[in-house]
């Protein structure tokens, strides 16, 4: 019997791409093209192969165009990501293509890039490291780079979910004070001591630094806006490794400029892989190439996910574990 043609949009890790090739005719990108942001690209590659399944990434245009040019052969896409904004779920749903994702494996590595993002920052790393590589370093001076202490400091976590609550259990290592924001409060057990906040106002003005990991989508698009950033304390410091469509770049920026906010570390962009230039002329803010879910244990987890995913439709028809739609 023949195997399943199975289109891969991204190079992926090693063994992934092994047991891809092992279980279906699987028609990879072994040169890591950008072509998948062209959504009329998938769909002609798709066509062309008689594709019964894609495995996508976070940044392909899976639109509604897409999916309406995928071929009837198409049973099934996952991405290789938690995020699935990219996905246009209710052209899937029309389609009767089921839509999945890889959750619960990149919580830990997601944490550990927002918390050297939060250290970076307050520490003025990002400064340190080019003054260092550009020649410039004089030697240890008494003023030098002051950046502020983590200890003591009230953290402020919107979005307490999975990510949330790892980077709330790294930081209380620092002797951090930690706050969240969202829906509804924890039970007790999963709180772990962290201080629930109902309302805006009293949540960004009583930390000192906001991390942010709330999902994308035009209802948090833009979430920290102007009004908001004034609100928080003066000195404080925002951290973004979730989305970069919540973030008002130009409020940021203007904040940062000014000195109301200390500093800024960001994963994540709108409209990555462009960065607003405004961000390339600032020392106080760190800059990272979206590397939230980057290492090898991790990234090979999610590539097994993945497969579960198309396994479970295409060779075993049957329900896939992580379906969003």
């Amino acid at each position: 019997m023949a195997k399943p043609v199975l289109l891969v949009t991204r190079k992926l890790p090693e063994a992934i791409e092994a047991r891809a090739a092992r279980d279906y005719d699987a028609r990879l990108n072994p040169d890591d093209a950008m072509w998948a942001t062209d959504g009329a690209e998938i769909a002609r590659r798709a066509t062309e192969a008689g594709a019964a399944g894609v495995l996508g990434a976070a940044g392909d245009k899976l639109d509604a165009a897409c999916i309406g040019g995928l071929p009837d052969s198409v049973k099934i896409i996952t991405t290789f990501s938690v995020g699935f904004d990219h996905v246009d779920l209710s052209a899937a749903k029309a389609r009767g293509i089921a839509v999945t994702n890889t959750p619960d494996v990149l919580s830990f590595a997601t944490a550990e890039t927002a918390f050297t993002l939060l250290l970076t920052a307050a520490r003025r790393a990002g400064e340190g490291e080019r003054m260092v590589r550009a020649g410039k370093w004089e030697g240890w001076a008494p003023t030098q780079l002051l950046g502020v202490t983590l200890e003591g400091k009230r953290l402020g976590i919107l979005g307490m979910g999975r990510i949330g609550r790892e980077l709330a259990a790294m930081t209380r290592g620092f002797r951090m004070e930690v706050h969240y924001r969202d829906v509804q409060p924890l039970p007790p057990e999963m709180e772990q001591g962290a201080i629930y906040h109902a309302a805006d106002d009293a949540f960004l003005g009583a930390i000192d630094i906001l991390s942010m990991h709330i999902p994308g989508g035009e209802a948090t698009r833009k979430w920290l806006n102007a009004e908001r950033i004034a609100r928080m304390k003066p000195g404080s410091i925002v951290i973004n490794s979730g989305r970069g469509t919540t973030v008002d770049d130009e409020a940021l920026i203007a904040a940062l400029r000014s000195g109301h906010l200390r500093a800024a570390g960001l994963d994540v962009y709108d409209g990555e892989p462009r960065v607003h230039p405004g961000y390339l002329e600032l020392e106080n803010v760190a800059l990272l190439p979206h590397l939230g879910s980057a290492t090898i244990e991790t990234r090979d987890a999610m590539g097994r996910r993945a497969l579960e995913n198309l396994d479970a439709v295409l060779l075993h028809n049957t329900a896939p574990p992580h379906r969003v739609v």
